[in-house]
């Protein structure tokens, strides 16, 4: 059980400093603590590090970076801490949107700099879904995947120890909740016990967990999962299990347009340049451009749980430079369409209520405002010849969790901290407030690394402070 005594354990070995997953968050956390001068175990569940950053766009939201300022993009923390107020309308954690907002920008900055991420302002992602700047960064060419891979091969250089295919079971600690070990179990049902004096949970979230979900999100229970399956909400249970607090587990990020059956998630740049959604009748039903992750209900409320995404080839070349779209075109998931009759065959709408949707889309310009009540600023609806692809909306992660203080700390429901446990990543309460329609584009990842960074330093700084008081012991 967890939070047995200590005094019970053998651990086979100990290192100062231990982090619970090899995704974004952890390997930021690492390279964090790391450079702070502990020693540090990253402890992976599997065989090759992935889990929801590898199925992400790599794309982290971060304000006040030196990249934005070279292009004149006037931005900086107090504009990311105002979007994300109205964003999740003054409904999140206000130390940890601070904490965010502030350290998002030196965290990308120390990761260009001194760790080597060849970071870039990705200038095809427009300021929309909450955004007021274009505040996405990226590796240019490159995904969520390419993100971990590089992460570790950084690890790597620096001598960074990770143990992979071990799976978190238990947290060893004293009946005052400071945390001993852990103990994680190996491929071969082994369980291997190790010890710590500080402890960084960064894992998944409980996306893949069918009774965390229906518990804490239940309107989301029937969406398809599109992230890893190993988010089974482990550091949550765990730390529950110590007297931690959790937080707007309601939180999630929903996406309405993950390509069926292809399972390619179509980039959101498709719907800002001017693409619209149709469903099974032909008939649009939402504003496209209100709520990225808000979208997913009215998708999954159509005729068949399922519509589709119609642009034009002005809109897909825009987008081209995107992974997704790249990998749409080379699994045949778009498809052309030159006049209505082709587009009423592909979707198995009715020929009339098809043609009328597109009449009253071909009345809508720059400047005005259809019936869904999107606005068309600076843009245009798409024209002829269409593409298309059929999407269903999907559940991607989970933003809430542990309760964590500005500086990654987890903490009980009397706002105490737990001696020596931090959180971040998909493991910590996130900044989208208590439900799918606070999430900004690029702040899940924005919040692991930022978190990340901020955990690795915090558990790094214990460690020494510990050494020192030792020191000074007669």
């Amino acid at each position: 059980m967890p939070g047995q005594n200590s005094g019970m354990t053998e651990f086979e070995f100990e290192v100062p400093v231990v982090i619970i997953g090899g995704g974004a968050c952890g390997a930021v956390a690492a390279l964090a603590a790391h450079h702070a001068g502990a020693e540090v175990l990253v402890v992976e569940q599997d065989a090759t590090p992935a889990g929801t950053t590898a199925m992400s766009q790599g794309l982290v939201c971060a304000a006040g970076t030196s990249l934005q300022a070279v292009l004149d993009i006037a931005d900086d923390a107090a504009s990311l801490h105002a979007d994300i107020l109205v964003k999740t309308r003054g409904q999140t954690d206000p130390a940890i949107a601070r904490a965010i907002a502030e350290g998002s920008g030196p965290c990308i900055d120390w990761l260009t700099r001194d760790i080597g991420y060849p970071f870039a302002v990705d200038t095809g992602f427009r300021a929309v879904y909450g955004h007021s700047r274009q505040r996405m960064h990226g590796w240019a060419g490159h995904g969520g995947a390419d993100m971990i891979q590089l992460l570790h091969q950084k690890l790597a250089e620096r001598g960074i120890d990770v143990l992979l295919q071990a799976r978190l079971v238990d947290i060893i600690a004293e009946a005052d909740g400071r945390v001993r070990g852990i103990a994680v179990e190996r491929p071969d049902g082994r369980i291997d016990r190790i010890g710590c004096q500080a402890l960084v949970l960064a894992s998944g979230g409980f996306a893949a967990d069918p009774d965390m979900v229906t518990k804490f999100m239940p309107e989301a229970a029937n969406a398809r999962h599109n992230g890893h399956p190993g988010n089974r909400g482990i550091a949550m249970k765990l730390g529950a299990g110590l007297g931690a607090a959790l937080a707007d587990m309601g939180s999630y990020q929903g996406y309405a347009m993950l390509a069926d059956p292809h399972g390619i998630t179509v980039p959101p740049g498709i719907i800002v340049e001017g693409g619209v959604l149709v469903n099974a009748l032909g008939q649009r039903f939402v504003d496209e451009t209100a709520d990225i992750a808000g979208m997913v209900h009215p998708v999954m409320a159509q005729p068949r749980g399922t519509a589709w995404v119609v642009f034009d080839q002005r809109i897909e070349e825009l987008c081209a430079y995107t992974l997704e779209v790249q990998g749409l075109r080379e699994f045949g998931a778009i498809r052309t369409a030159a006049t209505v009759n082709d587009l009423a065959g592909i979707i198995g709408a009715d020929t009339t209520m098809v043609a009328a949707t597109l009449a009253d889309l071909a009345t809508a310009d720059c400047g005005t405002t259809d019936g869904t009540g999107r606005r068309w600023a600076g843009i245009s609806p798409p024209r002829w010849p269409l593409r298309i692809v059929k999407v269903c909306g999907a559940l991607y992660h989970t933003q809430g969790g542990l309760q964590i203080d500005a500086g990654a700390r987890v903490l009980r429901p009397d706002g105490t901290a737990l001696p020596n446990l931090f959180a971040g990543g998909g493991a910590a309460r996130g900044v989208s407030g208590p439900s799918y329609w606070g999430y900004l584009p690029g702040m899940g990842l924005g919040a692991a690394v930022t978190l990340g960074r901020i955990a690795g330093m915090a558990a790094a700084a214990q460690v020494a402070a510990a050494a020192m008081r030792d020191q000074k012991m007669p």
